[in-house]
């Protein structure tokens, strides 16, 4: 594997001057003497012909490197060398050099571009292109057809392996992020109500860390460090959104009613074991039971109960 290694050039300022001073002054002179017959036309002409060429190759040679950018340098196929400083530089004008943003980019997953024509009053026609959201479908663990998208922070953080091990880092960027983020969905259901079990909506910061994990592991193969990856969208499928809903809110609902029930089977159980030990009263199992049945009344009915006065004996 091609390991990457800095290279400094040289400043290009010198060799700006020089590849000027061959076109200007020097290649014109060359044939104005050869015009007024100072100097032979077997000398003056390719005198005047290699200055000309050696301007040119020298101006080639010349490159910037703007901040938080690099340039890659090979020659004839073989890589020479990565320039990271910024500034203006000079190399081998037979140098191929290939530009490679280190910036940091994001992109929010399942977005295309579109592209609309139409038609002006005057004949002419506009071409528009627009953004349009068209998040990643797939089912989660329970088979629940979902819509899911994600936002992705990278850089490249090596130029050769961005450059040489994939065709087109960019894309490889895009298409494994759509892989991983669809992975990522099939292994964990969309909503849970039991606070062991992990979910996509419940524990967002929980998945966007492994989806960052596993970006990591998926992409350091071309060269880039992931720095961010968090869920953006997360809905369940038109199709299924309305009686999913209803889902929700039923199993929500029981969720509930389960916190409230054992919540009253602990208060009933405090209740009579204070009674008994405090010496108030003495039940026998019927008059236990019926006294449970009132309590968890009270405590588990969806409306405030309605007191009865009893002014006999409670023994009748």
């Amino acid at each position: 594997m091609i390991q990457e290694f800095d290279r400094r050039p040289m400043s290009g300022y010198p060799m700006l001057f020089l590849g000027l001073l061959f076109l200007f002054p020097v290649a014109p002179l060359c044939f104005v003497f050869f015009a007024i017959d100072s100097i032979p036309a077997f000398i003056g002409i390719p005198l005047g012909i290699l200055a000309i060429l050696s301007g040119i190759l020298t101006l080639i040679g010349l490159f910037i490197v703007n901040p938080n950018d690099s340039k890659l340098l090979t020659l004839f196929g073989v890589y020479v060398g990565t320039v990271r400083a910024t500034g203006f530089f000079w190399a081998n004008p037979f140098y191929g050099k290939r530009r490679v943003s280190l910036r940091t980019r994001i992109f929010e997953t399942g977005f295309n571009t579109t592209t609309n024509t139409s038609t002006n009053p005057g004949g002419g026609s506009q071409t528009t292109s627009s953004k349009v959201r068209q998040p990643a479908k797939v089912n989660d663990k329970e088979g629940n057809p979902i819509e899911i998208a994600a936002v992705v922070a990278w850089k490249v953080v090596n130029t050769v392996e961005a450059l040489f091990q994939v065709d087109n880092y960019e894309e490889f960027v895009l298409i494994q992020s759509e892989s991983a983020l669809r992975n990522l969905a099939s292994l964990y259901p969309y909503d849970s109500h039991e606070d062991h079990v992990m979910s996509l909506r419940g524990n967002t910061t929980q998945v966007g860390e492994m989806l960052k994990k596993e970006l990591h592991e998926r992409l350091i193969l071309a060269g880039v460090e992931v720095l961010e990856a968090r869920i953006s969208y997360l809905a369940y499928a038109p199709e299924i959104a309305s009686s999913m809903l209803q889902r929700q809110q039923a199993s929500a609902i029981l969720a509930a009613r389960r916190i409230i029930v054992e919540g009253a089977v602990g208060m009933v159980e405090d209740a009579l074991v204070r009674i008994e030990k405090g010496g108030m009263a003495t039940f026998d199992d019927d008059r236990k039971a019926a006294m449970i049945s009132n309590l968890l009344v009270v405590l588990c009915g969806e409306r405030a109960a309605q007191p009865v006065l009893n002014t006999g004996s409670i023994h009748h």
